[in-house]
C-alpha cells in the first residue's frame, strides 16, 4: 500500500513484527514451503508516483474494482558484493490504496557474496512464505492473483524448471488495486527498507488486471527513488519504462 505521506498507518514495530512464522499453504505440501526472512512490504511513497521501495505499475480504483491481475516476467541475475540485499519481483491486488497486499513473486537476494534465488506468497499484513522449488537466473514466470468474494487464489509457475505452486486463502481485503512491482522488501531490526539487489533490467510483460491489458485501467508508474534502505540514504534505486501494448515495462538497476 501506497504510505509516505500516508506513512502513520504503519510504525516501525508494526512493520518489524511482522517477520513471524506462518501456517502452510493451503493445498500445498508444507515439505514445500518455508517461512521466509523478510516480507514484501506495503508502498512507502515519496509521492504519488515515487517510493523507496516500490517500483512498476499500480491501478487503484474503487472498492471491488479489481479482481485478478497477472504478468510474466524472466528472473534476473543478481550482481553481488558483500553487502546482504534483496530484490523481489511480484504481481499482486490491493496495498495501493489499503492496509492489505495478496501477492506471490520471485526474488533474489545476495549473502556472503552470493546471490540466492526462490520464488515466495504472501498475504500481508501475514509473513511471507518462500517456496523450495529450484529458481535460476533466465527463469520464465507467469504469476496470477485472483479473487472471488473472500477467496483468494494466488498462482505462480516457473515454465523453465517445471513447477508450479497454487495457494488459496480467505481474506476480507478490499479489492482496491492491481499492482506489477519490482521490490526493495522489508525490514531491518530498525524498520528500515532492507538494501536493493543489483538485478540489472527486469522484463515484466502480459500484465493484465481483470483480464484486459493493465494500461486499460489507468495505472500510476512508479519510480523507486534513492531513501533509507538498511539504515543508508541513496543506496540504490530503478526507474520504470512506459508501458508498451499496454502490458510490458521494464524497469532498470540503478546506483546512486
Amino acid at each position: 500500500m501506497r504510505l509516505g505521506t500516508w506513512s502513520s498507518r504503519f510504525g516501525v514495530a508494526a512493520i518489524a513484527g511482522l517477520l513471524g512464522a506462518a501456517a502452510p499453504a493451503i493445498g500445498v505440501p508444507a515439505a514445500s514451503v518455508v517461512a521466509s526472512t523478510v516480507n514484501h512490504a506495503p508502498f512507502i511513497g515519496i509521492s504519488h508516483d515515487n517510493s523507496v521501495n516500490w517500483s512498476g505499475y499500480a491501478a487503484s480504483g474503487a472498492k471491488g474494482s479489481f479482481t485478478s491481475v497477472s504478468a510474466s516476467w524472466v528472473q534476473p541475475a543478481g550482481t553481488c558484493t558483500s553487502k546482504s540485499t534483496y530484490s523481489a519481483f511480484w504481481v499482486g491486488l490491493d496495498g495501493d490504496t489499503s492496509q492489505t497486499v495478496e501477492q506471490d513473486g520471485s526474488e533474489v537476494d545476495c549473502s556472503g557474496g552470493s546471490p540466492i534465488y526462490y520464488a515466495w506468497w504472501e498475504m500481508y499484513p501475514g509473513p511471507s512464505i518462500n517456496f523450495k522449488n529450484p529458481v535460476k537466473p533466465g527463469d520464465h514466470f507467469t504469476a496470477s492473483v485472483t479473487a472471488s468474494g473472500t477467496t483468494f487464489t494466488l498462482n505462480i509457475s516457473d515454465a523453465t524448471q517445471g513447477w508450479t505452486r497454487t495457494v488459496t486463502k480467505t481474506s476480507s481485503a478490499k479489492k482496491s488495486s492491481a499492482e506489477v512491482i519490482a521490490e526493495a522488501p522489508c525490514c531491518t531490526a530498525a524498520g528500515n527498507i532492507l538494501p536493493l539487489t543489483d538485478f540489472g533490467t527486469v522484463d515484466f510483460t502480459a500484465a493484465m488486471a481483470n483480464g484486459s491489458p493493465i494500461g486499460n485501467s489507468d495505472p500510476t508508474k512508479i519510480n523507486m527513488v534513492a531513501g533509507n534502505q538498511g539504515g543508508t540514504v541513496g543506496v540504490s534505486s530503478d526507474k520504470t519504462s512506459a508501458l508498451s501494448g499496454g502490458t510490458s515495462f521494464s524497469d532498470v538497476w540503478k546506483s546512486n
